[in-house]
C-alpha cells in the first residue's frame, strides 16, 4: 500500500493484554495457551501482527503466567512484556507505561486481543494505512447484521432496535502512544467504564473513524470458538 512508505519515519508498536483469566471460557484453562495446528492461540496472535512491520510488540501478563515468556513467538527479538492488571484496561495502561519509557508519544500503537488469531492481514494493512494516511485514532469493526431486540430484566421484548447506525467494534484498535494513554488515564480516574480504547478514546472527545473488517476476525470466547478458529485458520491457509 503506497502510503506505508512512511513508517520508514515512523515507529509502530503493538500491545497485546494477555492477563485476563477468561472465566467464559474455563474456570482453570487459560484461552491463549489453547492449541489449534501445533500452536498456542496466542502465537497464532503475534504471528498475525508481525505481518505489520512492527518495531516491537510487548504483552501484557499475569503475575503467575510461566508460560508466555517461554513460547517461541516469531520475530521474539522484539517482543517485550509486562506485568497486565486487574481489568484488559488496566494492562492496556501497563503496557502503555511500559512504551513510554522506550517510545516517543507520537509513535503509533495497536491494542489487540490475545485471543482473536484470526485476523486478515489485508484488514490489519487497511488500518494502519487509514490511521496513518488520515491522522485518527482507528478501529476494525464490521456493521450489525442481525436484528437486535431491546429486552427487560424479565426477559421481555420491549423493542427492536434500528442497526441502521450500528457497527461491532474488533481489535486491533489503533492511536498514537501519548493520545491513548492520557485517554485511558483521564477515564480511569473519572471512574468511566471502559471497555475499549475507542471508548477511552470517544470520553477525552477524540476523533475515531471505523475500518471495515471481516466476520471471522472472532474473539476466542467460550470452548467451541476454539473449533471454529481452527476452521478459519485453515481456511485461510488455503486461500493464501
Amino acid at each position: 500500500m503506497k502510503h506505508l512508505q512512511t513508517l520508514e519515519s515512523l515507529k509502530l508498536w503493538a500491545i497485546v493484554p494477555a492477563a485476563g483469566s477468561g472465566s467464559r471460557f474455563s474456570q482453570t484453562e487459560l484461552k491463549q495457551y489453547q492449541i489449534i495446528e501445533e500452536k498456542t492461540v496466542l502465537e497464532h496472535t503475534i504471528q498475525r501482527l508481525n505481518d505489520l512491520p512492527l518495531t516491537g510488540y510487548v504483552l501484557a501478563i499475569g503475575a503467575q503466567d510461566d508460560i508466555a515468556q517461554k513460547l517461541p513467538f516469531r520475530a521474539i527479538e522484539k517482543a517485550h512484556f509486562c506485568q497486565g492488571g486487574v481489568e484488559r484496561v488496566n494492562s492496556v495502561l501497563n503496557a502503555l507505561n511500559y512504551l513510554s519509557q522506550i517510545a516517543h508519544p507520537e509513535d503509533w500503537v495497536l491494542v489487540h486481543d490475545a485471543a482473536r488469531p484470526c485476523v486478515a492481514v489485508e484488514n490489519l494493512l487497511a488500518l494502519l494505512e487509514y490511521a496513518i494516511t488520515h491522522k485518527t485514532s482507528a478501529i476494525l469493526a464490521i456493521p450489525v447484521r442481525d436484528t437486535l431486540k431491546y429486552v427487560d430484566q424479565t426477559q421481555k421484548v420491549k423493542t427492536t432496535v434500528s442497526r441502521e447506525q450500528l457497527w461491532q467494534a474488533q481489535t486491533p484498535q489503533i492511536a498514537q502512544l501519548g493520545m491513548l494513554k492520557h485517554a485511558i488515564e483521564q477515564a480511569l480516574h473519572d471512574h468511566v467504564m471502559i471497555t475499549d480504547e475507542a471508548s477511552a478514546l470517544e470520553y477525552i472527545g477524540a476523533t475515531v473513524h471505523v475500518v471495515t473488517g471481516r466476520s471471522d476476525n472472532i474473539k476466542i470466547t467460550y470452548p467451541e470458538d476454539l473449533e471454529l478458529a481452527r476452521l478459519i485458520l485453515q481456511s485461510q491457509q488455503k486461500s493464501v
